[in-house]
C-alpha cells in the first residue's frame, strides 16, 4: 500500500530519480518541508532501478555503476523521512498541475485502475521527470524480440532476465554501450554494436573532451569491456529490418551515408533472437509544458526545458534538473538536483543563500563543464535526416493505432497535411495510449513540419485518468 501524500508541503519534487532525490534530500536537509512524488515503488528512476525483493538478488550493485552515490542519497532519504521533513511518496503519478493562489495543486492517481488519487499543495516545484527513449522506426521492429535499449536494461535490473539468448544492439547513443556490456556480463551473446553515427566526432571538441575525463575515461571502459566479451562495434550503420515470423530471428545491417541513409548493396545479414534498439534519449516534458515552461531547441534535435544557472523554468515557483533540462547523464542530474534545492531554499529564505555560496559555485562550474559535453554529445548521435529511407510504405510508425509510414505519406502527399497535427489528425498517428511519445519524432518528419526542438504539444493531462478522477478533481464550483 503506497504511502497517504500530505494535503501540503513546502516543495513538492516530481520524480524520484538521481535528479529528484538530490533535489528533495537537500532540500530537506535545508529545513524545507519537502513531499517526494514518483510511480515507482522505490527512489532510483530508470538509471538506479533495482530488483524486486521477491527475486533475491544478492549485487544489485553489479548491474549498476556509481551505487555508492545512490546508497548514500537513500541513507540520507531515510534520515529526512524518519525526522518527519520529507515524505516519499510511492505508486502516485502526477497527472495534472494547477495554480492555487500563491500554491500549486498536484493531482495525484494511484491505483491498479487508477481509480485512487489525492491532491497535494505546495508552495514551490521542482520537476523531474526525467525522459523516454526515442525510437525510429524500420521494417520488422513491431516483432516480438524487438526491445528498446533501455527497456533491455530495465529488464535486466528490474527482473533479472535477458530479452534474449543471442541479441544485437543498434541504434545511436551512449547508452548502448552500456547496454550491451550489461547483457553480455549477464550471459547474453551480443554478436554485434551497431552505431549509426561515429564517435570519432567527439575528437572535434577536444577542450570539452579534456575537461570532462570521467566520461572520457567511462567510453574507455565501455570499449574495453566489449572487447573482452567480444562484441563487435559497427560504426555509421544501422539495423535497417528485422527478419522473422513468430519472433525475431535475424536482422539486417546496413551501412549508412553521412545523412544516414542506407549504401545500397551494403546490408548483411546477422542471425540473433532479440534486437535492443534505440536512438537516444528525449527529455519527458508533459508536465512542465503543462505549466507553461519555455524549451529550448536541443542539439539532438529534441526539446528541453528552458532554465538559468539557478534552473528556474519561465514559471515562477518552478524549477526543474536532470534530463528534462536536456540530456546529460546522471552525474549531471545529481549535481543539477543539489543545485535545484539549494536556489529553492535561497528563494524560501528571501534570497539568502546562507553558507551555501561555495557550494552553489562549484555546482555551476561542474554543470557548466558537464551541459558543454551534453551538448556534444547530442551533437554527435543526432538523428541524421535520412533515417526515413529505411521505411516501407508497410512499416508502423504508430503502433498504438496501426498507422504505417505509407498513410502518414499519402495524408501529407495527396490530403495537404503540411505539419504533425494534420497529419495525426487525417491519420490518428498519435492518438494511442503512448499519446505519441513512440512515434512523436518520426510523424513530425514526415509530416515535413518544424522539428529541430520543437516543443511537443501542450497536453491537459500528464497521463490517463479516469472520467471519475476528473470529475473528482473538478470542485463544486467547476459543476
Amino acid at each position: 500500500m503506497p504511502p497517504p501524500a500530505p494535503e501540503r508541503a513546502g516543495l513538492a519534487v516530481i520524480g524520484a530519480g538521481p535528479a529528484g532525490l538530490a533535489a528533495a534530500v537537500t532540500a530537506a536537509e535545508g529545513g524545507l518541508d519537502v513531499v517526494l512524488i514518483d510511480a515507482a515503488d522505490a527512489p532510483g528512476g530508470q538509471f538506479y532501478r533495482a530488483p524486486a525483493p521477491g527475486l533475491g538478488a544478492t549485487r544489485p550493485e553489479a548491474l549498476h555503476h556509481g551505487w555508492a552515490a545512490f546508497t548514500a542519497l537513500t541513507a540520507r532519504l531515510g534520515r529526512q523521512r524518519e525526522a518527519g521533513r520529507l515524505c516519499h511518496v510511492t505508486g502516485h503519478q502526477v497527472w495534472a498541475v494547477r495554480r492555487t493562489g500563491e500554491d500549486w495543486t498536484l493531482h495525484l492517481v494511484t491505483g491498479p485502475d487508477g481509480r485512487g488519487g489525492a491532491a497535494v499543495r505546495a508552495r514551490r516545484l521542482v520537476v523531474a521527470t526525467g525522459a523516454h527513449e526515442r525510437q525510429l522506426p524500420f521494417p520488422g521492429w513491431t516483432l516480438p524480440g524487438v526491445v528498446g535499449a533501455a527497456g533491455a536494461q530495465a529488464m535486466l535490473k528490474s527482473g533479472l532476465v535477458l530479452p534474449g539468448r543471442r541479441v544485437v544492439v543498434a541504434g545511436s547513443g551512449p547508452l548502448l554501450q552500456a547496454v550491451a556490456l550489461s547483457l553480455a556480463r549477464a550471459g547474453a551473446e551480443v554478436p554485434a554494436l551497431v552505431e549509426a553515427a561515429g564517435y570519432g566526432a567527439y575528437a572535434r571538441a577536444p577542450l570539452v573532451l579534456a575537461a570532462n575525463p570521467d566520461r572520457l575515461g567511462e567510453g574507455v571502459r565501455h570499449r574495453a569491456g566489449l572487447a573482452r566479451h567480444g562484441v563487435r562495434m559497427l560504426t555509421h550503420r544501422a539495423v535497417t529490418a528485422v527478419h522473422g515470423t513468430e519472433r525475431v530471428e535475424g536482422v539486417t545491417v546496413s551501412r549508412l551515408d553521412r545523412a544516414w541513409r542506407p549504401v545500397p548493396g551494403t546490408g548483411r545479414r546477422v542471425d540473433c533472437d532479440a534486437l535492443a534498439v534505440g536512438h537516444g534519449l528525449v527529455p519527458q516534458l508533459d508536465l512542465a509544458l503543462g505549466l507553461g515552461c519555455s524549451t529550448r531547441p536541443g542539439t539532438d534535435g529534441s526539446a528541453a526545458l528552458l532554465l538559468d544557472e539557478e534552473l528556474r523554468t519561465t514559471v515562477p515557483g518552478v524549477w526543474a534538473a536532470g534530463e528534462t533540462g536536456g540530456i546529460g547523464g546522471v552525474r549531471l542530474a545529481l549535481a543539477e538536483g543539489e543545485l535545484a534545492a539549494l536556489s529553492v531554499i535561497a528563494d524560501a529564505r528571501d534570497g539568502r543563500p546562507g553558507r551555501t555560496t561555495a557550494r552553489v559555485a562549484r555546482l555551476r562550474r561542474a554543470r557548466r563543464r558537464m551541459r558543454r559535453f551534453a551538448g556534444l554529445m547530442g551533437a554527435v548521435h543526432r538523428p541524421g535526416p535520412g533515417w526515413s529511407a529505411w521505411l516501407a510504405p508497410d512499416t508502423e510508425v504508430c503502433r498504438c493505432e496501426e498507422v504505417t509510414a505509407g498513410a502518414v505519406r499519402t495524408a501529407v502527399d495527396e490530403l495537404g497535411a503540411g505539419d504533425s497535427r494534420t497529419a495525426k489528425l487525417l491519420t490518428r498517428a498519435g492518438m494511442g495510449w503512448c499519446q505519441g511519445r513512440t512515434c512523436g519524432f518520426a510523424v513530425r518528419e514526415l509530416a515535413g513540419g518544424a522539428t529541430d526542438g520543437a516543443a511537443p504539444d501542450r497536453r491537459p493531462l500528464a497521463c490517463p485518468v479516469t472520467l471519475s478522477t476528473l470529475a473528482r478533481a473538478a470542485g463544486p464550483e467547476d459543476a
